[in-house]
């Protein structure tokens, strides 16, 4: 059997381990974060994206890093103080993870062997998106500079097509 989105498990800032299997028949999208980037207040569009299609069946999956510029350099308490205070996100958040080399985790493998980007596949920079359908297929990558607002078209298709 081919492996899916569902098949992997990650822990959330909490310490809880959660399967993506808990998000199945939603869309997903999961992005790479860091509390001290330029593009940090991303975090805000994100947010409304979530707020917005929630209901609708978007999910959004935020993986703080660290593998760029140090920019993500607390724990998992300060990073998640600093997302709810600064930014009000109440999507669910992960502990801190690689995205690249050796050590990224499995969930950042397996997207990037399903959508490369144009460099590779490697990830180049903090909140790289990647969305996910509601049937665990990951369909499209966005550049870390790619607004989330620029991705709502995208994201409204599929959830049209959960229907």
């Amino acid at each position: 059997m081919s492996t899916t989105f569902y098949d992997f498990n990650a822990k959330t800032l909490q310490g809880k381990e959660v399967s993506m299997e808990e998000f199945k028949g939603k869309t997903v999208l999961v992005v790479n974060t860091a509390s001290q980037c330029g593009l940090t207040p991303q975090f805000e569009g994100l947010e409304k994206l979530y707020e917005k299609y929630k209901d609708q069946g978007l999910v959004v999956l935020g993986f703080p890093c660290n593998q760029f510029a140090n920019q993500e350099p607390g724990d998992e308490k300060s990073i998640s103080e600093g997302c709810v205070l600064n930014y009000g996100v109440s999507f669910p958040m992960f502990s801190k993870v690689d995205v690249n080399g050796n050590t990224a985790h499995p969930i950042y493998k397996y997207l990037k062997s399903k959508l490369g980007g144009i460099l590779g596949s490697r990830i180049k920079w903090n909140f790289t998106k990647f969305l996910v359908d509601d049937k665990g297929r990951p369909v499209k990558r966005f550049a870390p500079i790619t607004k989330p607002e620029d991705l709502e078209k995208d994201i409204v298709r599929l959830l049209e097509k959960r229907v």
